[in-house]
């Protein structure tokens, strides 16, 4: 059979149209709906990602703070890891654009991943013999389990060194024999998919085709419009995979002004203007709207790099630089920490006076969020800025 062909575009979209239909399909534009709360903000979304790093909180958390405000953090733990009242849980763990939180709706559509890593003809961590089938074994006889109530998840001190039955769980994780549905503090529990995963989600009877259509489709609605990489990046497919199925997956294609190649949108996304209240917020640097560094400068203008892995000396902008969203722009960064009840902001660039404001009012909320009763600026990239950002500060203080 010949590929079907996509149709030529008939829509034609502003880079500013491109822009705000972004950000609504990112939960940024328009009234959050805090009645479905972190759930819906995962189920919009569609991944969350999940980082180690924890500075004024974790990714997970500042994803739906950024959109919904001052939530409790306790209440956006729960969201994720407590179970309907029939038991069944509301999210999973899986590799998805990297380590993320997705709806358990979803766990049929990663299926072709799940038989990819079977596949897979070779690991970065050997697998000890008899570790694997000991862990199915422990698990099925004793419920779910953390690595420490496995035997332990590290050789030596070492964050790489896993012992072999972490990673003989973390093999069982990807191949899908084995789910987290639940952290313990920071701990991924794991338990056998069978038991946890409900059953009417449970088979992997989806061939690659159907698996990868949704994928494809869910990125383009969570991105509202986006380039065959940025759709591709959302998920982390390959650019054939989307090429296989984007024709019928429900996206429309449209020219972008400025961007210069060919887009996907949603078409929900085109039927009515984006309208509506802008989020002034800080963003994660793993947050969905600025995860893929490409995207963030052709919506944006706007460079966007995680220096949490770069050496002292060499960073820019600091250790974990969260962007400033306001008025639907990128407008400066906070470098933040904590000191007792002190939101330190390290350092903070901004994009001209006009800046001011915003910049002021994301460190409020963010220090109210996390019960801080104070804002500390150690250092204003522009120094002639300090000044008036101390004014607004002091002002919002009083």
């Amino acid at each position: 059979m010949p590929t079907p062909t996509t149709p030529a575009p008939t829509t034609t979209l502003t880079a500013s149209d491109a822009r705000r239909i972004a950000l609504k399909a990112q939960g940024f534009l328009g009234a959050p709906d805090r009645r479905s709360g972190p759930r819906g903000i995962l189920r919009h979304l569609g991944a969350v990602q999940l980082d180690t790093i924890s500075v004024l909180a974790r990714s997970h958390e500042l994803v739906p703070y950024a959109r919904l405000g001052a939530i409790g953090r306790r209440t956006i733990e729960d969201a994720y890891w407590t179970r309907t009242a029939t038991g069944a849980p509301h999210a999973f763990e899986y590799w998805s654009h990297a380590a993320c939180i997705l709806p358990i709706e979803e766990w049929p559509h990663f299926a072709f991943r799940r038989r990819a890593y079977r596949a897979r003809p070779h690991w970065n961590h050997q697998l000890p013999d008899g570790a694997y089938d000991q862990v199915i074994k422990q698990l099925r006889a004793e419920g779910p389990l953390t690595a420490t109530d496995l035997g332990g998840a590290k050789k030596t001190s070492e964050w790489w060194d896993w012992s072999g039955t972490k990673v003989a769980v973390e093999r069982a994780l990807m191949y899908g024999e084995v789910v987290c549905v639940e952290r313990r503090g920071w701990k991924r529990v794991y338990d056998l998919a069978e038991r946890a995963v409900p059953a009417e989600l449970l088979h992997d009877d989806l061939d690659d085709t159907e698996c990868l259509r949704r994928l494809v489709r869910l990125a383009g609605q969570s991105l509202g419009v986006g380039t065959r990489a940025d759709i591709a990046d959302y998920h982390r497919l390959k650019a054939e995979q989307v090429d296989a199925v984007i024709a019928d997956s429900g996206l429309v294609p449209v020219t972008v002004e400025g961007w210069g190649r060919p887009a996907w949108a949603d078409p929900a996304a085109l039927e009515t203007p984006p309208r509506g209240r802008h989020r002034t917020t800080l963003l994660s640097p793993f947050d969905s709207l600025v995860w893929e560094r490409a995207r963030t400068e052709r919506i944006f203008g706007f460079t966007h790099r995680l220096e949490a892995y770069v050496p002292r000396p060499k960073r820019v902008y600091g250790y974990f630089a969260m962007p400033v969203l306001a008025g639907g722009q990128l407008v400066g960064r906070v470098d933040p920490g904590r000191e007792g009840r002190t939101l330190v902001a390290r350092q903070v660039t901004l994009d001209g006076p006009r800046a001011v404001p915003a910049v002021a009012q994301a460190l409020l909320e963010a220090a109210t969020w996390v019960d801080c009763t104070n804002v500390r600026v150690e250092r204003v990239d522009a120094p002639e800025l300090r000044a008036p950002l101390l004014t607004e500060l002091a002002r919002a203080l009083d």
